[in-house]
């Protein structure tokens, strides 16, 4: 875009970036940030302006290790809320899953759950016996 906008480079690209994002129904992330910078032209500070328009909109949001994603896909669940609804799920005294099993159900990083279960253990829901692993201690609270 070389020539100067009245209206705002940054809030032309929103414009485009905005009429992209309804005319394609399996859009799920944008075009990096580099890219989006080349094809239009802009430094990246325009570009990340025109990026917090939309995420100011709710229509995209900054995912860390993907990039810009479009905000109509689902935001994962936190982890320790995942874990904290498997523990309502369970009875007390029942086996808690082992972290390999937690990671790979969440999809999250194993020190990502430990973070969770150790949370859970400080809150009196979680048990863990050495050898045994984790077992429901008592029900969570509502404001875990």
């Amino acid at each position: 875009m070389p020539e100067r906008s009245p209206r705002g480079t940054y809030l032309r690209i929103a414009d485009a970036l905005r009429t992209e994002i309804s005319e394609d129904s399996t859009m799920t992330s944008l075009p990096s940030e580099a890219e989006l910078m080349e094809a239009h032209g802009v430094a990246r500070t325009t570009v990340k302006r025109a990026l917090d328009v939309l995420a100011a909109e709710g229509l995209v949001r900054s995912q860390p290790g993907v990039g810009w994603v479009v905000g109509r896909a689902e935001p994962k669940v936190p982890v320790l809320e995942q874990l904290t609804a498997l523990a309502r799920q369970l009875d007390v005294g029942a086996d808690f899953p082992s972290e390999k099993e937690l990671a790979e159900t969440t999809g999250a990083a194993r020190g990502t759950v430990r973070r969770a279960l150790a949370q859970l253990e400080g809150a009196g829901v979680l048990e863990v016996r050495h050898g045994k692993g984790r077992t429901v201690r008592a029900l969570p609270a509502n404001h875990i």
